[in-house]
């Protein structure tokens, strides 16, 4: 006999992906501060490279291996008490370290505890806008939009950090920037229904009977696989564009250019990838993108340095674009129960494929050279046609 479920309430949409867009934001754009701190904590400290790697190990080591379990938590005390408590643990270790005078244990004690804060909200978020997003078709858009968001964060928060330190001690910066995390955390307990997510809201949204385990489908499998050479290739390119661009003639202000140039086109891909792929399909989403990329990586080889500032927006945007068609995809290939967990696995293998990748090239261009590895990676990331083929079909059976 079926035992009948509670109706869950109306899930608030639109006041779900902004409060997820804003952590996002928030999350991103702390992890990628810590890029301009880095000459400052050099020159306080007095800390060689190894040192200044070891802070930013700390922090991604962190947040890439604590998100499967703060999707684990999630499902017993709720997705919004947990991304809540991740964002105030977050922004209290920049808090912390801006007005506490932290030397270097302090510090790094500080950074270790704010990227296990910040591991809660790519799982997390990512699933309370999935199943809020779940009727209508509107699932992709939704986490486009998300995913988007996360790249205007990366831009914005190191950004503002730069404002305040031209006015006041990069620690009182710092202290304050924590500061709005901690009300961002407030407004995200405030404003979302406490239950979402937690697993008695997800059986009255009709996935009692569902699995709960680690999805180990092949479909999503062949999704992750895609998601860690997609990640590989971005962090690969990355890593070898300055030293190709130098040799083209290029200055440190030109190479400071191309970045942003690339990161520009880099926040545009992921928010159209993410309506792209509802509207053709991830298939033909990857064809696209992938193959652009790979083409081109090929082009800076040939072109002169002018032509090869022009292409890089291009660039950026089919190497970023491919990762809202692929994060789109992992509601439809795991139950509603799975979603935090998927996620989890999912930022866990990209995150961690994308820390791994510069070591790996690495070794591929001290043995070959700059523009050798960077066609390596262009040749790799071609390895993503054929596993978007496999996939297709797992994707077309569920929907």
């Amino acid at each position: 006999m079926a035992v009948a479920l509670p109706i869950a309430a109306p899930i608030p949409r639109r006041r779900v992906l902004t409060m997820a867009c804003a952590a996002h934001a928030l999350h991103d754009g702390y992890t990628d501060l810590i890029y301009v701190l880095l000459p400052v904590w050099q020159a306080e400290f007095g800390l060689g490279y190894a040192a200044l790697g070891l802070l930013r190990a700390l922090y991604t080591g962190a947040m890439a291996s604590l998100q499967i379990p703060a999707s684990t938590a999630a499902r017993r005390f709720g997705a919004v008490s947990v991304l809540a408590l991740g964002t105030v643990v977050a922004a209290g270790a920049y808090v912390v370290i801006g007005i506490t005078g932290a030397g270097f244990v302090l510090l790094a004690a500080a950074l270790l505890a704010g990227g296990a804060g910040s591991a809660t909200q790519h799982p997390l978020a990512s699933a309370l806008v999935s199943r809020a997003y779940d009727e209508g078709g509107s699932t992709r858009t939704a986490l486009g939009t998300y995913n988007f968001a996360g790249d205007l964060g990366k831009m914005a928060v190191p950004a503002t950090l730069a404002a305040l330190m031209a006015v006041l001690s990069w620690r009182h910066a710092l202290g304050l920037l924590g500061l709005a995390g901690i009300a961002l955390a407030a407004a995200i307990a405030v404003l979302l229904p406490a239950r979402l997510g937690n697993a008695a809201h997800v059986a009255a949204q009709g996935a009692a009977h569902q699995e709960q385990a680690a999805p180990r489908s092949a479909g999503f499998m062949l999704l992750l696989l895609i998601g860690v050479i997609d990640s590989a290739t971005r962090m690969g390119f990355l890593a070898f564009l300055p030293f190709v661009l130098q040799q083209k003639g290029a200055g440190f202000e030109t190479i400071g250019l191309a970045l942003s140039l690339v990161f520009a086109g880099g926040a545009a891909g992921k928010f159209a990838c993410g309506v792209l792929s509802a509207r053709i399909g991830v298939l033909a989403t990857v064809l696209l993108t992938e193959g652009g990329t790979a083409a081109g990586i090929i082009a800076l080889h040939f072109l002169p340095l002018t032509a090869s500032l022009l292409v890089l927006p291009l660039i950026g945007l089919a190497l970023n674009g491919t990762s809202s068609a692929l994060y789109g995809s992992v509601p439809e290939l795991v139950t509603s129960a799975q979603r935090e967990r998927a996620f989890g696995i999912f930022y866990t293998g990209t995150i961690g494929s994308g820390a791994l990748a510069p070591v790996v090239y690495g070794l591929v261009g001290d043995a070959t050279g700059a523009r050798t590895a960077i066609t390596v990676v262009a040749v790799v990331c071609l390895a993503t046609i054929p596993l978007a083929v496999a996939l297709n079909p797992f994707l077309v059976r569920r929907r």
